[in-house]
């Protein structure tokens, strides 16, 4: 087991794919305590922070021929937070969930509308760390339906400027979206319709 700890974690990630166990067992290693500490700053409970982390490792070797990782620190903790998203959103009723209003209403499954919600919170996220003017002209174009002569007048600059804040905008979004890996985690028609509502 020693020589894996020479090698990157796309290396392993390549010898997982090869049905390489020991390859996985490094990468457990690497992570399982980094993620259970993320599991369980969000949970409060040790109990379900384990089980959590563990169903997300289980998964990584299950679709270890299936998913495209670019970064596994990423991903994992990625794959936590949704794993606790969804606990939690389980444990409501989901007839109160059925009823949320948010911009995925055409989805009917219920898993998949909780990968919808947990997807635009996600997407949330991220726009909240964009500069002033981005996260303004996406909000206005993307949730709010403006266009983009509305947002110029909105806002007080040009709608090249409007496209530019937008552009940039998009472009951070989609990366983060690719670099976590989030989207090979949610249904493919949740995946389309965000594409087809956002991007």
């Amino acid at each position: 087991m020693a020589a894996y700890g020479t090698h990157t974690d796309q290396e392993l990630l390549e010898f997982m794919s090869r049905e390489d166990k020991y390859a996985f067992t490094e990468l457990y290693n690497r992570y399982w305590k980094k993620m259970l500490l993320v599991a369980w700053n969000h949970t409060k409970d040790k109990v379900n922070a384990e089980d959590l982390v563990h169903e997300v490792f289980i998964s990584l070797w299950d679709k270890r021929n299936t998913q495209v990782i670019e970064n596994v620190a990423a991903f994992l903790t990625t794959c936590v937070k949704y794993s606790i998203f969804k606990y939690y959103q389980k444990e409501k009723k989901r007839a109160a969930l059925a009823l949320a209003n948010y911009e995925f209403n055409e989805i009917a499954d219920d898993d998949k509308k909780l990968d919808a919600l947990f997807l635009k919170d996600y997407i949330n996220g991220i726009v909240e760390q964009l500069p002033e003017k981005c996260k303004l002209t996406f909000q206005y174009s993307r949730v709010d339906g403006l266009s983009n002569a509305e947002i110029a007048e909105k806002m007080n600059i040009s709608e090249k400027g409007v496209e530019a804040n937008l552009t940039r905008a998009l472009k951070v979004v989609k990366d983060n979206l690719n670099h976590t890996g989030l989207v090979t985690l949610l249904a493919p028609e949740v995946v389309s319709e965000l594409y087809k509502n956002i991007f």
